[in-house]
């Protein structure tokens, strides 16, 4: 994936973005982290059948890490320096360990449509983090971050709101983990050029996954079933190695509000698949909810000509 191997400066973002449309390489980024990531949902319910949340997820970013970084160095790319690996730790840990770590611990007793509510207040999150970088949200990309959250809000109605202090605790710690680490990554924290650090960002995110499933006492369960073995090896090839770096990209290249509007277009991904192959139904109630969220999409997508 050769237009991983380097990425925009963060003083030549703005000019970027402000182009008419949006080049082919956001394009495809944009299209991985919105329908990988949508299917992930499905793929992750498979994976528990076998594996532990925390090991599963741990596992999933330490072998895509080690497999990329490995993949870089043959290509001749320098390692990460001991600053750029403690970048990566802190990164990584927010990220992975406690975003997507806390999102793991919550699903066990949070329901499905309040866990979907909370990542979908991630853009806002981020918006109001880039105000301390004087990094004010377009009008249209405000409204479309508002547009979005009410849209997935219409369609998590109905569905499970159950929670646990404990669960809701984990899902706001990771909705918040996430948010600082996708801003610090972009601000302050840079990590090895290109692709050499997401692969170091996913090691080090991983190994605090490892411990926290080892503080967790959560044990692998052998032989794993076949198919929990196929949806981790999907997750590692395109949730980790594909989606994951995307989304990276279009934190270096991208308005925040757009590089997060996966969590507004996840769900009704995850939606269509459902349909297409569990056999659910979908409510005229739902749709609308859908065309909310497409909509506050689009105006994300909307780049005022030059």
């Amino acid at each position: 994936m050769p237009a991983l191997d380097s990425l925009t400066p963060a003083d030549e973002r703005a000019p970027i973005a402000a182009r008419p449309g949006l080049p082919p390489l956001l394009v495809l980024c944009l299209a991985a982290t919105w329908l990988v990531w949508g299917s992930t949902y499905l793929a992750i319910k498979y994976a528990l059948l076998s594996f532990a949340p925390f090991l599963q997820m741990g596992t999933r970013f330490l072998v895509a890490g080690a497999l990329l970084a490995a993949w870089m160095r043959w290509r001749g790319a320098a390692w990460p320096t001991r600053k750029q690996w403690r970048n990566a730790l802190v990164i990584g840990g927010l990220m992975l360990g406690g975003g997507m770590g806390g999102t793991a611990f919550a699903e066990v007793s949070v329901g499905s449509g309040l866990v979907v509510a909370f990542i979908a207040v991630v853009p806002l999150m981020i918006a109001l983090l880039n105000l301390f970088w004087g990094v004010v949200p377009r009008k249209l990309e405000a409204v479309g971050i508002a547009l979005g959250l009410a849209g997935v809000l219409l369609l998590t109605q109905g569905s499970g709101f159950q929670a646990s202090p404990a669960g809701l605790a984990a899902i706001a710690t990771a909705c918040i983990c996430w948010s600082v680490g996708s801003v610090l990554s972009q601000r302050t924290l840079p990590l090895a050029d290109g692709a050499m650090g997401f692969a170091s960002e996913m090691i080090c995110g991983g190994a605090v996954l490892m411990l926290l499933s080892a503080l967790h006492g959560e044990s692998f369960d052998w032989p794993p079933q076949p198919l929990a073995v196929a949806a981790w090896a999907y997750l590692v090839g395109f949730g980790s190695l594909v989606a994951f770096n995307a989304y990276m990209v279009l934190l270096a290249r991208a308005p925040a509000a757009l590089a997060s509007s996966y969590t507004f277009v996840n769900p009704v991904i995850a939606m269509l698949l459902g349909v297409l192959i569990a056999g659910e139904t979908v409510t005229p109630f739902e749709w609308g909810a859908v065309t909310v969220v497409l909509s506050g999409v689009l105006l994300l997508l909307w780049k005022p000509r030059a």
